[in-house]
């Protein structure tokens, strides 16, 4: 079975390409003009060890929330299709990640249904480079939206902004790992309703 989704976006604004690979090693080719979010894509497809391969072109002379956002639909439009009719999947998981004095906890339901609840501290650093950190938030929203799943996102604590938005890169990349994983129990859809 391959598990694979492939979306291309086109609008005025932008142009994105993305592949995901949902039984991959963690094969990551990413250029979105945007560093510290193509750095964050990065530690979704190494961390999840999903393949992932994102191209897109954007109205970057504008500013940067039309590319990070169209690139975040095409994404969770992409895992959504990898996964399929989610037959055999986990479908529930959650991930705790450090990354110095920053925590991430994250769990996911690959529900069908979209739903985002976040909390990260206030009072970060506005900007990571040319990355607007109000922008995690909405990376989130746009995927959820596209990818149909239930996720919370919880970052009780943490100082540096570079910190708090990988570490929830990271938790999220190892909670959607394990929920998508194959159970070898589970021989249908895990839903009592049938379907997912």
């Amino acid at each position: 079975m391959t598990r694979v989704g492939r979306v291309e976006r086109t609008t005025k604004e932008t142009s994105v390409k993305v592949e995901i690979d949902l039984d991959g090693t963690g094969k990551v080719d990413v250029s979105t003009g945007v560093g510290f979010f193509d750095h964050m894509l990065d530690q979704l497809g190494r961390h999840g060890l999903f393949d992932l391969t994102v191209t897109t072109e954007g109205d970057l002379h504008i500013d940067s929330h039309h590319t990070i956002e169209d690139t975040a639909l095409a994404l969770g439009a992409a895992f959504r299709e990898a996964l399929g009719d989610k037959r055999g999947i986990v479908r529930f998981a959650d991930a705790s990640v450090p990354l110095d004095e920053a925590l991430a906890q994250v769990t996911v339901d690959l529900s069908g249904r979209p739903y985002l609840v976040h909390r990260e501290p206030e009072n970060m650093a506005p900007m990571i480079g040319s990355y607007d950190t109000t922008m995690t938030r909405h990376i989130l929203e746009s995927f959820v939206a596209q990818a149909q799943i239930a996720l919370h996102v919880h970052v009780p604590y943490g100082r540096n902004a570079h910190h708090i938005v990988e570490c929830q890169f990271k938790a999220l990349a190892r909670a959607l790992r394990y929920a998508s994983e194959i159970d070898p129990r589970q021989t249908g859809i895990p839903s009592t309703k049938g379907a997912l």
